[in-house]
């Protein structure tokens, strides 16, 4: 049955004089008396995407379990119970959306209990129109503000974002032209995606592209990566808290989760991901509602997901170290980024692009790529992959020179040695990276963009 507020013939352009965020904003209004509510209704109705409204608390209780909310717009005075009250017993369950609270008795009590029970704003009645839509328009700003503060600092806290070609995926070879093809295809649908493939090989700039192309494109996109999370705070991390809801919580946050609201959450490593958290992710993913951490409450959520790994998980299906029924719950739709040596001549183009860009950014003049230097390009296995490739071109213009030896193998090795060319260039380049580091593996390790491990197994095999 349609709501009072959806009969309303609404006006979905924007309001300039309110901020561009009022017409995609979903707000609650939760009022006794007949009249405000329908003045509400036509301030609000004609200006934002979802009106609700509510003639008690009772009534508003039901509707946030149902809905989510940017704004709920409260008034004080009611039967059965104020809305102070009430507000302070919703944050307690769980309950994290901006309130304005709604008054004819401006006293000093009044307001300190408002701000305590965690109102944003307080407006007094009468009220003019313009008065109330300014009050929402700074919930907006302020909610918008701090969820872009909080994904960015979680950006660089987490993500190694220097390392990554973030633009778009570059390259003319058939593979990854394969890959762009199935991006622009599933890109505007609401379908969940699995990215596999090797580390480095590009899956958080596949899945900006899919954000990008995709009807989400202006709202945020959140990445994740499951594995840089310790497994006892990342349940924290992504559903979010209630204050008091463990030892040092000191007051209630939104997760990662909320804080994607509208938009795409990346959820990189997943592999990584705890078998507990797991279960509840099954549960995300199925009834679109999240948990906070002490909550009583879910909170309706509105995402697209998508997933990425470098392992292989039916293996670790069958190990027992990853859930079935979440495997077959995101393996809807699955694109594998290919390896850099697989695409035929991508190497040289994304080394004249690193080569660019990373020259502007270190304010060092760019080396030039010979003939030589192209050849051990195209020849060279690349284990550490696109990562790897920008990490020598990065190390190439602090030296003012590619490393020693890396042209001049290929350009020397004899004819009809393709396949121990490509062993001998590795191994040449491998170990003049360590010996640039004095014998530091874990350095070597991480100048190449490779694992300790790989530079520890192909030592032994070596050696052998």
């Amino acid at each position: 049955m349609p709501t009072e507020a959806a009969r309303v013939l609404r006006d979905t352009s924007t309001d300039p004089e309110f901020g561009p965020w009022l017409a995609q904003a979903s707000i609650l209004v939760v009022d006794d008396e007949p009249g405000m509510r329908n003045f509400l209704m036509r301030t609000l109705g004609p200006r934002c995407r979802q009106l609700e409204l509510a003639a008690d608390t009772d009534e508003a209780s039901r509707k946030l379990d149902q809905n989510h909310f940017d704004v709920v717009i409260l008034d004080n005075i009611m039967p059965k119970k104020n809305g102070v009250e009430w507000l302070a017993e919703q944050r307690a369950i769980g309950f994290f959306a901006d309130a304005i609270l709604m008054t004819a008795y401006a006293d000093l009590e009044t307001a300190i209990q408002a701000l305590r029970a965690g109102a944003v704003d307080f407006i007094l009645k009468p009220f003019r129109s313009n008065q109330l839509l300014n009050a929402v328009a700074r919930c907006l700003d302020r909610l918008r503000l701090q969820r872009e503060n909080y994904v960015l600092r979680y950006e660089l806290r987490t993500t190694s974002d220097h390392i990554l070609l973030r633009d778009r995926l570059i390259g003319e070879s058939a593979a990854i032209a394969r890959v762009r093809e199935t991006i622009a295809r599933v890109a505007p649908l609401p379908t969940s995606v699995l990215l596999t493939g090797q580390s480095g090989t590009g899956k958080e700039v596949a899945a900006r592209s899919l954000h990008a192309l995709s009807d989400r494109a202006a709202k945020p996109f959140v990445p994740v990566n499951c594995g840089a999370i310790p497994p006892d705070m990342i349940e924290s991390e992504l559903f979010g808290h209630l204050k008091g809801a463990f030892t040092g919580a000191e007051r209630a946050r939104e997760g990662l989760f909320l804080h994607a609201q509208g938009g795409t959450l990346f959820l990189d490593e997943i592999s990584e991901m705890p078998p507990a958290t797991q279960s509840k992710l099954l549960r995300v993913l199925e009834d679109r509602k999240v948990r906070p951490v002490g909550s009583e409450r879910e909170v309706p959520v509105d995402l697209r997901f998508l997933f990425a790994t470098n392992a292989e998980l039916e293996k670790e299906v069958q190990a027992g170290r990853f859930r079935a029924d979440l495997f077959f719950r995101i393996n809807v739709m699955q694109i594998h980024l290919p390896p850099l040596k697989d695409r035929d001549g991508d190497a040289v183009e994304l080394t004249g692009l690193f080569m660019k860009k990373l020259s502007a950014q270190l304010a060092m003049p760019a080396v030039p790529i010979d003939e030589a230097t192209r050849r051990a390009l195209s020849a060279y296995d690349w284990p550490g992959n696109v990562r790897e490739l920008r990490n020598l071109v990065e190390r190439t213009l602090i030296l003012g020179r590619f490393p020693e030896g890396f042209g001049r193998a290929a350009a020397t090795a004899p004819a009809g040695t393709e396949a121990g060319s490509l062993a001998d260039i590795e191994r040449r380049h491998i170990l003049s990276v360590l010996a640039g580091c004095n014998g530091q593996r874990d350095e070597a390790a991480r100048r190449l963009g490779i694992s300790r491990k790989t530079i520890d197994r192909k030592l032994a095999a070596w050696d052998g």
